[in-house]
């Protein structure tokens, strides 16, 4: 028997400072966090603040699919 997969969802969270120019970039290339959500009770894509080591400093980390 399968297991069912149940409301739990893993997701890809994106720095949104990529496209902004004149920052202190240490590297190149894209910054991503993974987290899992609960499908049923956050519907809307997730948009949370977390450290960007990219830029150096907290900025918004949205949701891409």
């Amino acid at each position: 028997m399968g297991k069912n997969k149940g409301a739990r969802i893993v997701i890809t969270l994106e720095c949104s400072c990529i496209n902004i120019e004149n920052q202190n970039k240490r590297n190149p290339g894209i910054f991503r966090y993974t987290s899992t959500k609960n499908r049923r009770n956050t519907q809307n894509r997730l948009e949370l603040k977390k450290f960007c080591p990219q830029c150096n400093t907290h900025s918004l980390f949205k949701e891409i699919k």
